[in-house]
């Protein structure tokens, strides 16, 4: 699981965004971490570490960064979360924020402006909001079979399994009055 993204300019080392934070403060040091990724970032920036990605541990952490047009991404995971989900995650993030304009970015001159940008958070919001939109599908659902699946399984099944029982019943009756019948006759 991500556990910390931030996001900053290459050029001079300005951090643009932090995303949601999924540490437990009692057992992790969130603070810590935090200064740890924004200290990669300065050493991205001045250039002590390649523009390109990388994986780097700390601790039981990894900070897995990609750099791409002059923005960097970093996410901090768990170092047994698979480096291939981390950099995926990472070039997600990296396409959505493409679709910033460049110049609103390289005029942006306090750090964290970009505080709200959540790309995940904003997708589940997104989602729940266009929702209430559309207009529910006209499914009736029983209180007898809670789902309307289970409403149309039983609608379909419902005649044949009486039809079953009825001549389940029609045929045990004949057989048990055949019986009487042919216990009289004796």
């Amino acid at each position: 699981m991500v556990k910390l993204t931030i996001v900053g300019r290459v050029s001079d080392g300005l951090c643009l965004a932090k995303g949601p934070s999924y540490m437990n403060e009692e057992h992790e040091n969130s603070s810590f971490y935090k200064q740890q990724g924004e200290f990669i970032f300065k050493e991205i920036s001045r250039g002590a570490l390649p523009p390109s990605r990388m994986t780097i541990r700390v601790d039981h952490h990894c900070f897995n960064y990609l750099v791409e047009k002059g923005i960097a991404f970093i996410a901090l995971c768990e170092s047994s979360y698979p480096r291939k989900l981390a950099f995926h995650y990472l070039q997600d993030l990296q396409k959505e924020f493409e679709k910033f304009d460049s110049n609103l970015i390289n005029k942006i001159t306090r750090p964290y402006s970009f505080v709200k940008f959540e790309i995940i958070e904003r997708r589940r919001h997104s989602d729940l909001l266009e929702r209430p939109l559309l207009p529910p599908p006209p499914q009736a659902v029983s209180s007898i079979w809670c789902s309307p699946l289970l409403e149309v399984i039983a609608l379909k099944w419902t005649p044949i399994a009486l039809i079953i029982a009825v001549a389940t019943v029609v045929l045990w009756v004949s057989i048990i009055h055949a019986d009487n019948n042919f216990m009289i006759l004796n």
